[in-house]
């Protein structure tokens, strides 16, 4: 599954690519170049932060799931206190 930005998420990451590289790197790129490093970024690095996060949804999931009895379970037939049960009469 290709990892896709919006358009307005592909315009403001290219403008931080640029602004990274002017300052970081002391290289002024071009908009064309920053679009196919991003395009190189979303392809060949994308897919692992993508399978990391849903590899994280997973265990959240799961430890959810697995307590699910504990956090969502009702007391059944709690109406009469145990300690006032009736006596039966003499």
């Amino acid at each position: 599954m290709p990892i896709e930005l919006s358009p307005e998420d592909t315009t403001r990451a290219i403008a931080s690519l640029r602004r990274y590289c002017d300052e970081q790197l002391d290289e002024k790129i071009g908009e064309l170049k920053a679009r196919l490093f991003l395009e190189f970024i979303l392809k060949e690095i994308g897919p692992s932060i993508y399978n990391g996060a849903i590899g994280d949804a997973q265990a959240y999931f799961r430890d959810r799931v697995a307590d699910l009895e504990g956090a969502c379970s009702q007391q059944e037939f709690d109406y009469w206190p145990r300690s006032t049960a009736r006596r039966p009469s003499p």
